[in-house]
């Protein structure tokens, strides 16, 4: 092998170095940031809105359905410590970029329905990168401006991208009616794959109006 070509070689070996670094960088570290400024964005819209419900005023997301990548309710998971995040409307690359995000044609919190939520377990600040360790009997919190809705999940199970039918408004069993208040939360698994998807179930369990303050299950 010649210099030049030993030289060539090096050169290219660099250069494809730095490329995955920056695209590393990019993956790890650019897109956490920013998900979680539109998450501080987020919040701060909602807190408004629920400033504006507590003083007998209607806010701007209280006149019909979210819009797409809007902010509706934060989601609690106490088993995962201190952790919360605002869930926006639907599940496009864009909604999930700057949050767990719902699926539309699914029940809105508290409905009877299903309430299924999808999140990105890594990158995009890594919303569901624990959902794993949750259990049955573990609450799921969703504040909403109009108060606290406590989840309690009932199944956790490893599924395949196709089994679309966990999304239904009885998980599981499409064509089914629905008469029971749940959530399904969706992720992948294991957590740097999109091979399977891990899907927690939950039902709810208790209902408190904003003047009766937080649930106890969050301290």
């Amino acid at each position: 092998m010649t210099r030049i070509t030993v030289r060539s070689v090096a050169e290219l070996a660099i250069t494809c170095g730095l490329v995955l670094a920056v695209f590393v960088f990019y993956l790890l570290v650019w897109t956490n940031h920013r998900t979680a400024a539109a998450q501080d964005d987020l919040r701060a819209a909602f807190q408004d809105q629920q400033r504006h419900e507590q003083g007998g005023k209607r806010g701007p997301a209280g006149d019909g359905p979210p819009d797409s990548g809007e902010g509706f309710g934060i989601l609690h998971i106490p088993a995962l410590g201190e952790w919360s995040w605002v869930v926006v409307e639907g599940v496009a690359d864009e909604d999930l970029a700057r949050g767990p995000g719902h699926f539309p044609d699914t029940a809105l919190p508290g409905e009877v329905g299903n309430f299924a939520v999808a999140g990105h377990r890594a990158t995009h600040g890594e919303p569901f990168a624990d959902l794993d360790r949750l259990e049955e009997g573990d609450p799921v919190v969703v504040e909403t401006v109009e108060g606290w809705l406590v989840y309690q999940v009932t199944w956790v199970r490893i599924l395949s991208p196709s089994a679309t039918e966990v999304l239904a408004p009885v998980a599981g069993h499409p064509g089914a009616r629905a008469r029971q208040r749940t959530m399904t939360l969706v992720t992948c698994h294991p957590r740097w794959s999109s091979s399977e998807r891990l899907v927690v179930g939950a039902q709810l369990v208790e209902r408190r109006g904003a003047d009766d303050g937080p649930p106890s299950v969050l301290g």
